[in-house]
Parts: C-alpha cells; structure tokens; sequence
C-alpha cells in the first residue's frame, strides 16, 4: 500500500499565558503518547520538590506563567478542507475521509487511488531543505544586527543530584528567522567586558526540530550549561564565570534575548536518501541537543520526513550520573515506539565500570560496537559525534585499531569517510 502524506497547516490556538496556583499544571507535551517524567515541565522541571535543590546549580525557575504547546495531533486541521470546526472538536478522532472532497474540490484534483492511504502531516517549513540539494538557512539575522528573541520557558534537565545546571531553554524567535536541524545560533549577551567592550556572540547548537517544540515553527530550544568554575577550597572562581551561560540559564519569561544566525552546515541531516540513511549519534553532555533535534525530526513529528524514515538511528550519550542524563523520558518513548528503529546506549562514567574495571566513558561504548559501526559506515550509515573533545582520542583509537585488523589505515579511511559525507564532527 502507498502512503500519500497531506499537509497540516499550523492553527495558533491562542490561549496566551494564564495564571495558575497548580505546580503541575502544565508541562512540554511532545505527542499525545508521551508523558513529561523529568525536564520539559516549565513550572517544576525534575519533580514537584524542588526545596531540596544546591545553592550552586540553581533551582526551579520561579514561573507564575504557563504556556501550552501546539499538538498536531489534536490542534491541527487539514490545509484547504476547510474541516476546523470539526478538526477542533473531534481531536484525534476526527475522520479524514471527510474533509477529502473539499480539498480535491479546492485543488481540482481527482480522487486518490484505492490503495492511498492518507496520511496527515506537518509540511509548512519542509521548504526549506525539500529538493535535496539547497543549503540550510544561513545568516538570516548578523552578530553586528541580532534580532530579539523572547523567553517562553527555562526549565532544570538534571536531578539534584546530579553536577552542575543544565537548562532547558525555550525562545520565541522573530519573524523570517528559520533553522534546520544540526544548525546553531549565536546568543548575545547583554552588557560589556573587563574592558568596556560589548560581550561576543556565544554559539549554541540548537535541540529543536525546525517547528520548534512548539511546532508552529515560532520557537528554538537550546541545551544550556552553566559554566562554573572552582578553586581548590570549592569557592566559585568570579572571574571565569560563564557570561552567556549564567544568562541564559537564569532567564525568565517574557525576557528578551539577542541571537543571530543561524550557522553550520556540518552537523546536518543527510541531503540524499535520508529515509534509507541510518544515523550513528555520539555525544556527551549538552552535546546531544543536535541529536535530539534529529530524534524529533525522524521519531516523534509528524511530518514527510519522519513517516518516510525506515532506517536506524543509534545514541550513543556519555554522562556522570544518572541523574545527569538529558531528555531520558523523551528517548525512552522513542525507543518504545520506534520498533527498535531508535536506540540509546548510555554511558555513566560515575556509576559504570568498562571490562577493564574503569569509569565507563562513551568512548567504551564505540569500542564495544566499534565492529557493527564500521561496518555500518561502511555500508550506507552517518555518524555524528558533539560534545566535550575529550571523548574524541578514545573513539579514535577503536576505529584505528578495527582498521589495523583489517589491514587498513585509518586516516586514510577516515578522508574516505569525510569526503562521502559520512563522518561529521563538532566538538569543543
């Protein structure tokens, strides 16, 4: 049977930001099936006690606002049927055999043959890389002429437990400004330096699919860690505090930002035979947000690109703890609904031993598939690596040696890689 997918055009069901006294009232929903267990609840990210929380590291953002999210799913209708009414009242019920006349009717087009199943998605930003071969967007807004963002939601990723302050930053970006997964964008933050200058624009990979998690393709979200330093006596070290970070990580709704771009054309999806492409995805920390970008794209929205995509995807994702481990609940659902399609392998160096008895790093992992991903790459596979740099010498060292056993160089094999597009990197 063919699929035939039609578009869903984004209905802005305003409900604006109400007040509530409720500390659950409202929480990310990323699809109907998908509960918020830890990270996108704007109002008590990580559970409803957050008295507990470190003086450093912060706590739940203080948010008197909420704000729901657009579900396709439920909000939207078909574009041209003229069908809202019933698109609004019926939800996912509705039937959509019959708004199928009115849209034929409207197009002048004849019936779909019998064996079209028809498919609602999402497609109003497909554009912006459909024909296969355009580059994303790039430098829409200038570092020297940013446009003004406005702060929706922050919200805590990780538990108390775990090291540091991760947030999750949600932004409503001006109009024109659009983005395709695996870019970044600059933030500009406010004031100047030791030296009287203004501050320089911080890069920031983006987590959001191009419709944003609001999906009306009004927003961007942003994985954001708090740089912090200490000296030896545990004392915060002023001096090397992160600017940009501390910012973002402390905004609060109806705030405004300053961002520019976006940038970067490496760590995007593949241009050709994506449906078929499977993805190979290495990170650490917040360098899963282009992952998670990817993750939505393909897994959870509902649009050409995710109905089309048969491949595999596999996450490979290193952090200190358990509770440090970012959009969990997310990846969780998408490994149940995926038909083993998805896939997260987790790295806890603090809690995880490697077969030599060591802290298990994500690099261990690589070397423990370092077999079935060669050969993947080999085959028709992408593989993707963002985070820390740290993890890039121990990934290294297990391709080399696979290649060694085969007889191979790995530099050279690697250029090989690199010019078939198949090997990206972005670390830092």
């Amino acid at each position: 049977m063919r699929i035939l997918s039609y578009s869903l055009a984004v209905l802005s069901v305003v409900k604006g930001f109400t007040f509530s006294p409720s500390p659950r009232l409202s929480s990310f929903r990323l699809s109907s099936s998908l509960s918020d267990e830890c990270g996108l609840d704007m109002l008590n990210p990580c559970g409803p006690d957050m008295s507990g929380n470190k003086a450093k590291g912060g706590g739940a953002p203080v948010m008197n606002e909420v704000f729901e999210l657009f579900d396709p799913e439920e909000d939207a209708k078909l574009q041209g049927t003229g069908d809202l009414r019933a698109r609004l009242e019926l939800g996912a019920k509705f039937n959509l055999a019959s708004g199928l006349n009115s849209y034929y009717e409207f197009n002048r087009s004849p019936s779909p043959p019998a064996d079209v199943l028809l498919s609602p998605c999402q497609d109003f930003l497909e554009h912006l890389d459909s024909n296969g071969t355009s580059d994303p967007p790039l430098n829409t807004l200038k570092n020297k002429k940013p446009g003004l963002a406005t702060v929706l939601g922050v919200g805590k990723l990780i538990t108390n437990e775990a090291p540091g302050d991760i947030r999750h930053v949600v932004l409503s970006i001006p109009e024109g400004f659009h983005y395709t997964e695996g870019q970044s964008l600059s933030v500009i933050p406010p004031g100047v330096d030791a030296k009287g200058k203004k501050h320089q624009p911080r890069l920031y990979s983006i987590a959001s699919t191009r419709y944003g998690d609001t999906y009306d393709g009004k927003s961007v979200s942003l994985c954001v860690r708090r740089a912090e330093f200490y000296d030896e006596e545990g004392k915060e070290v002023e001096e090397k505090k992160g600017v940009c970070s501390g910012f973002l990580c402390d905004l609060k709704p109806g705030e405004e930002v300053q961002i520019a771009g976006p940038v970067g054309k490496t760590m995007t999806l593949p241009k050709e035979n994506l449906p078929t492409t499977p993805l190979i995805m290495i990170g650490t920390g917040t360098g899963v947000a282009p992952f998670r970008s990817f993750a939505h794209r393909l897994f959870v929205e509902n649009t050409v690109a995710s109905h089309m995509y048969k491949a595999k995807a596999l996450l490979y994702l290193g952090v200190p703890v358990t509770g440090g481990l970012l959009y969990k609940s997310e990846f969780d659902h998408m490994e149940r609904e995926s038909g083993g399609r998805f896939e997260a392998k987790y790295a806890i160096s603090r809690e995880m031993q490697n077969k030599d008895g060591g802290r298990m790093y994500v690099q261990d992992l690589i070397k423990e598939d370092g077999e079935k991903l060669f050969n993947m790459i080999e085959d028709n596979a992408v593989i993707y690596f963002c985070g820390l740099k740290g993890m890039m010498p121990g990934v290294l060292e297990a391709f080399e040696g696979i290649c060694e056993e085969k007889g191979l160089v790995f530099k050279e094999k690697m250029e090989e890689w690199k010019k078939m597009g198949k090997w990206h990197v972005e670390v830092y």
